[in-house]
């Protein structure tokens, strides 16, 4: 446990450590202020591109905790740096919402349904989605065998109250049986998000833990990054799906109550 006694930035992911779908676990508030009042700082790191920064800051609120723009580092985020370095004015194609279809426009992009028109192919978790949008990224990626393709994030699922439901993975790999195509992933488990994330706070891999539900993407974007990694229970993982991982976190909990000093 010494590794934690140096730590002062913490990189949550949400769903499924902090809180259930719209039920927010009983030790968030606490273990939020016990980090602020000690000097820390936390950050809310998420795969999840169907919401817009401004959309999580009203679900906390709904949900009982107070949060600023510069509490996040999302997938939406990274991907719009990454747009910026690679393909900066390009016109984008996005299968994804219209939360995330405003981030991007905020970056200064155009995005179009005009298939002539598209420069590169943007691919995220779409609770929006519509056989017309497939349809278009299939002809896209058939038709323009070199047009650039990015998905933010590589999750098979986001998990719900009732169990799962197909997030962006699961359609990058319908879209894999129909092109032959894989995108490039920016979100975990690359290890982008926090490295932006230290970058924006000054903090180091050694003052940097992250804390998550999923040993493919939090844990592994955390062991990619050089920081940290905490592995909670509380959501998607089990403990047999940990013994058969090859990457292994730091420390394994219950849930983040642990956490609490």
């Amino acid at each position: 446990m010494d590794k934690l006694k140096n730590i002062k930035l913490y990189l949550f992911d949400m769903d499924g450590t902090l809180y259930l779908g719209d039920r927010l676990f009983d030790f968030t508030e606490e273990l939020l202020s016990k980090i602020k009042t000690s000097g820390g700082k936390y950050m809310f790191m998420t795969n999840n591109s169907s919401k817009s920064v401004q959309d999580y800051i009203k679900k906390l609120e709904r949900l009982g905790i107070k949060s600023e723009y510069d509490d996040f580092i999302t997938s939406s985020q990274a991907t719009a740096y990454y747009l910026n370095k690679y393909y900066n004015g390009k016109t984008l194609y996005v299968c994804g919402t219209n939360s995330l279809k405003d981030e991007l426009r905020a970056n200064g992009y155009k995005i179009t349904e005009n298939l002539d028109e598209v420069e590169v192919v943007v691919m995220g978790f779409d609770t929006e989605l519509t056989f017309k949008k497939l349809e278009d990224v299939s002809k896209l990626l058939l038709l323009r065998r070199d047009i650039p393709y990015i998905a933010t994030n590589p999750d098979y699922v986001c998990p719900t109250e009732f169990g799962s439901v197909p997030d962006c993975g699961s359609v990058c790999d319908m879209l894999y049986n129909v092109s032959g195509r894989r995108p490039v992933v920016i979100g975990k488990p690359e290890p982008l998000m926090p490295i932006l994330a230290m970058e924006h706070t000054g903090y180091t891999k050694e003052q940097t833990i992250v804390v998550g539900d999923r040993i493919y993407t939090d844990i592994k974007s955390g062991v990619n990054a050089g920081t940290i990694t905490a592995l909670v229970m509380s959501g998607e993982t089990t403990y047999e799906i940990l013994e058969k991982s090859d990457v292994k976190p730091d420390f394994v909990f219950e849930s983040a109550k642990q956490l609490i000093i």
